[in-house]
């Protein structure tokens, strides 16, 4: 059975990058880390770490595990919590910084009914497509795309199974025709938006194994990709999106997903804080609210999409 001491000690290990350091962070010896992780690597008949004199790094198996190892001490911690969590622990200032589209259109309903639901939490939200450093900026979490390789934070998870898709509207569909490949694309005016200052003029996908880029010369731009998404609804080109910002088009026959075989970037969603210990009762209360809404959101892609029916 695993030992969640255990599994404390493979995160620690992994994000400080040595047994010897994890075990003078909780008051053991290197061997006691060491005897642990290899009890972990038992318990789960892999191999999490590739040992060397030098070096230690996690095998491709542990970064598989990693996400999955934090999700479970946070569920432990949370049920902890709780028992001693009460109505008057939620209270005080709640300051998110979250993406623009996804933020307006998506999660803001959820943030609300919990604020209507604990009137003493009071809120600020900062929505913006530029990327909220969180160790400077006055924020407690942040809400992200992508996957995370910073590990001197903490994320729970959000939509961890979310892609980016290709959509445009029916009519411009109707009237331009529909690609029937990649390179398609850029017979067609695409909608392109700045992430963190920087245009993205690359839309990567994952093709037998490898990503490959699509170079986009966007005619549009902007800096909110809200304006974007706005812009494909009007029938201005093809844009490329995270399925939460666009799944509700889509449902309804305002956007249509193009070239539906083809598997769009990893885009999952997290909600990331600095240290373990900001992960207050309302915050892992307005995450666990986040992430069932969420689910069944992403949950929908497969109605709309080929792609996971080819190898």
């Amino acid at each position: 059975m695993i030992r969640l001491e255990d599994v404390h000690l493979f995160i620690r290990s992994a994000l400080l990058g040595s047994f010897s350091a994890a075990a003078r962070e909780a008051s053991l010896l290197p061997a006691q880390v060491s005897a642990a992780i290899r009890r972990l690597e038992r318990d789960l008949d892999t191999r999490l770490f590739a040992r060397s004199t030098r070096s230690l790094r996690l095998t491709a198996e542990g970064e598989k595990y990693l996400p999955f190892a934090r999700e479970m001490l946070s569920a432990m911690q949370a049920g902890a919590e709780s028992l001693r969590t009460s109505e008057q622990d939620f209270q005080g200032e709640l300051k998110i910084a979250m993406p623009s589209d996804v933020g307006r259109n998506v999660l803001l309903p959820v943030i609300t009914d919990f604020c209507r639901s604990h009137p003493r939490i009071s809120l600020r939200l900062f929505l913006s497509d530029h990327v909220s450093d969180i160790f400077r900026d006055p924020v407690d979490i942040a809400i992200r795309y992508g996957v995370l390789s910073n590990r001197d934070y903490v994320a729970l998870p959000l939509a961890p199974g979310n892609r980016r898709v290709l959509v445009a509207s029916p009519a411009y569909l109707n009237e331009h025709g529909r690609p029937e490949s990649l390179d398609d694309i850029l017979k067609h005016p695409c909608l392109a938006f700045t992430l963190n200052n920087t245009f993205v003029d690359k839309w990567s996908f994952p093709v037998n194994g490898t990503m490959q880029d699509l170079p986009v010369a966007a005619r549009l731009l902007c800096d909110d990709a809200d304006v974007a998404r706005r812009w494909a609804i009007e029938g201005m080109g093809i844009v490329y999106k995270s399925w939460l910002d666009v799944c509700r088009d889509v449902e309804n026959n305002r956007l249509e997903v193009v070239l539906p075989e083809q598997a769009g970037e990893a885009a999952p969603l997290n909600l990331i804080c600095p240290h373990r210990k900001q992960f207050s009762p309302a915050i892992r209360t307005l995450h666990s609210n986040l992430k069932q809404h969420l689910a069944a959101i992403t949950g929908a892609l497969a109605h709309y999409t080929r792609f996971g029916e080819h190898p």
